[in-house]
């Protein structure tokens, strides 16, 4: 098991989230409690989920990112996912998540 690391940047109006590693049901709980204290904190207009450096997600890292995406909904803001890795992008696709969630390559696509 990787452990899962998270980075936080604020830029202007938008709150970056770099995850790194793995998220699955041993780490996504832990994960979920300081994202949401990070969203609640920022209460940033966009939130970014860069997933580029997480090599492994289960339903554990859905839900933890559908949770994410409700609660900066509920805050009035917009969920974005930047440049999953190959394996992340074919979990998220095969639950249709990219439907309600967009998924951008470059930081360009994020304004």
């Amino acid at each position: 098991m990787e452990v899962l690391t998270a980075k936080y940047e604020i830029e202007g109006d938008t709150l970056v989230i770099t995850l790194s590693g793995e998220i699955d049901h041993h780490n996504a709980k832990a994960a979920r409690v300081e994202i949401d204290r990070q969203i609640y904190f920022y209460r940033a207009k966009t939130v970014i989920l860069n997933l580029k450096n997480v090599g492994f997600m289960d339903s554990s890292g859905l839900g933890l990112i559908l949770g994410r995406y409700t609660h900066v909904n509920e805050l009035g803001g917009a969920l974005k996912i930047l440049d999953p890795s190959a394996g992340v992008e074919r979990v998220l696709r095969l639950a249709g998540t990219e439907k309600i969630i967009p998924i951008v390559r470059s930081a360009k696509e994020n304004k």
